[in-house]
């Protein structure tokens, strides 16, 4: 559920770019709002996500150190425990987070950019309109 709202709150974000005119002068409540959100949504992303999946993965699913994944034995000197799989999502989620907070804030700046046309081209990838000179 805390996933979906995070997923929500990033589509909101960017099918609000998309509408809001480039250049459009900003009010003192637009900027507090928008502040205000962008705010929750670090919040949600590196605080609510990442506290409800520990909770569900040390309770629910039981992931403790006493769960092991690999054991030490003769020939692999190592053990893993469920707890560093936990840990290891954590990071993912944390990684996800900010590729999509950086992501968000390119596309924001972007969004007045000219998109270049597409030049045709020939089956070889050579384009097909000549220069005039």
């Amino acid at each position: 559920m805390t996933l979906t709202i995070g997923v929500a709150g990033v589509g909101a974000v960017f099918f609000h770019s998309k509408r809001r005119p480039v250049g459009a002068p900003v009010t003192w409540g637009e900027a507090m709002a928008a502040a205000v959100f962008a705010f929750l949504l670090f919040f949600w992303w590196y605080g609510v996500i990442p506290h409800q999946w520990l909770t569900w993965a040390d309770n629910e699913l039981g992931w403790t150190v006493d769960n092991l994944l690999v054991e030490s034995t003769g020939n692999v000197p190592i053990t893993i425990s469920m707890r560093v799989i936990r840990d290891f999502v954590v990071l993912g989620i944390y990684g996800l987070g900010i590729a999509l907070h950086i992501g968000l804030f390119a596309m924001w700046q972007d969004r007045a950019k000219e998109r270049p046309k597409a030049i045709p081209a020939s089956r070889y990838g050579r384009p097909l309109v000549r220069e005039r000179s």
